[in-house]
Parts: C-alpha cells; structure tokens; sequence
C-alpha cells in the first residue's frame, strides 16, 4: 500500500533536485511559472497534492523528464 504523504514528500524532493540540477532558485522557477515562491516551496516540502496535468506543467517547465519527477 502506498502512503500519500510519503510520496507526496519524495516527488517534492524529485522536483527540488531537478530544480537545483537546473541552476534556479525557487524564485526564479516560480517566476517562470508564473506563481508565487510559496507555491514552489509548497511542493518541494510535500504539501501540494498537483494533479497529473499539473505535475506535466510543473515538469515542462523545469525542462525536466517525467520519469525523473515521478521516481519514487
């Protein structure tokens, strides 16, 4: 069985490793997002539930591969 908070957690950490690999803070990647740092912050600390078509932007704009967000 899956624990959602866990991998909630580890997908935030997916995403602040590929953010940090990219060279951007979490300003700069909420600017090209066009959202709030606090936004960013949210999901790297595990506290956005982001729906699948949202997790698809988020990666699109961090230039990054799915499978590397979604690895758990």
């Amino acid at each position: 069985m899956y624990n959602q908070d866990e991998i909630l957690k580890q997908f935030g950490l997916n995403v602040k490793a590929e953010r940090a690999r990219k060279g951007l803070t979490q300003e700069t990647f909420a600017e090209k997002m066009n959202k709030d740092r606090t936004f960013v912050s949210r999901v790297e600390c595990g506290r956005m539930n982001m729906s699948l078509k949202k997790i698809v932007e988020l990666t699109n704009y961090l230039g990054a591969d799915l499978k590397d967000i979604l690895r758990f």
